[in-house]
């Protein structure tokens, strides 16, 4: 089988699958204020399901597959996905919030998931609260020091908010001259519903500035499809990244797939394009024609929303909220 490849040459071979649009903790930039109906057990996709897609995509030489969320971790059922994905040759990770981690690591452990995202937006109790809208700091914590014990590759997501936690971002820089951790900071992306505004947009530029205030640093190199530009204290256990979505779009070396709960594929985050993958397999039918008709109309930046942030007016973007979606 062919590699995809879209009409900008791009080629993709990674997978994200959102497992579920549920979650337990309910942070401000990922979930509307409103109250959010998650979808029924029916509309979301079997654990059957998810493999056969899956392994559609890997004919494709897909070679890497992303489980996220919602919180991935509350589907009761994660365990028989888990171990059914892991039957194919891909590289298997996760993005969770973490507090559900010391339930499933060995579960990860024989598998061979070695590498786990954790989302976690402040260090502090009071701030991770108001939010997460809940008391969990300390348990995913522990959980980060106990993935870290068990020698997982932990890579923490910090979603930098001007206004909310920018001046923790040394503290979490910190936390690399002594933990063998990668800390992402994350320039806030606009949603449906997520009460995105510009100014509350802190860019990799200024959390730079500010690092190099506090400590001697040296730019590591990045592969062509890296989303993250990686930098490192000198003499630290770990490294640091600015994902740089909204300041320096990274989309010419994309080669992401996306399928949401509800089996439907997106061919980029922001791209308000949907193709219902789950619906011809319910329907018996081939799904690598929706497959290939999604890669060939991705569009060259910013699913064609929007071409730079500060002259982003959120009210015009069309597109779910990031929970409905999938991180």
């Amino acid at each position: 089988m062919n590699n995809l490849q879209d009409t900008y040459n791009r080629i993709h071979n990674y997978l994200r699958i959102s497992l579920t649009d549920s979650c337990n903790f309910r942070c401000l930039y990922c979930m509307p204020e409103e109250n959010m109906q998650c979808l029924s057990q029916k509309d979301l996709m079997h654990p059957q399901e998810i493999f056969t897609i899956a392994k559609t995509f890997v004919d494709y030489n897909f070679n890497k597959i992303r489980l996220t969320g919602g919180e991935p971790l509350v589907r009761h059922d994660f365990s028989e996905i888990v171990q059914c994905l892991a039957q194919l040759p891909v590289k298997l990770t996760l993005t969770t919030n973490g507090v559900l981690i010391h339930k499933y690591v060995d579960l990860f452990k024989n598998v061979g998931i070695k590498s786990i995202n954790i989302s976690i937006d402040s260090l502090n109790e009071s701030t991770f609260k108001s939010i997460t809208k809940r008391n969990a700091l300390s348990q995913v914590w522990k959980n980060i020091h106990l993935l870290v014990k068990e020698n997982f590759h932990v890579k923490l997501n910090v979603v930098a908010m001007r206004g909310i936690n920018e001046h923790e971002i040394t503290d979490f820089v910190n936390l690399t001259c002594s933990l063998p951790l990668q800390v992402r900071f994350i320039e806030f992306m606009p949603f449906s519903g997520n009460r995105w505004e510009k100014n509350r947009v802190l860019t990799t530029t200024e959390m730079l500035h500010n690092i190099e205030k506090h400590f001697s640093i040296v730019k590591l190199q990045d592969s062509i499809h890296n989303t993250a530009k990686t930098y490192q204290v000198l003499g630290s256990k770990g490294t640091f990244a600015f994902i740089t979505t909204m300041s320096q779009p990274f989309c010419s070396g994309c080669n992401r797939m996306r399928i949401t709960a509800d089996g439907k594929m997106k061919n980029c985050l922001f791209g308000k394009e949907e193709f219902d993958i789950l619906g011809e397999l319910r329907a018996g039918r081939n799904i690598k024609p929706v497959i290939e008709n999604c890669v060939y109309k991705k569009h060259k930046k910013m699913g064609k929303q929007f071409q730079n942030f500060k002259n982003l007016n959120p009210d015009h973007l069309e597109n779910r909220s990031m929970i409905k979606i999938g991180g």
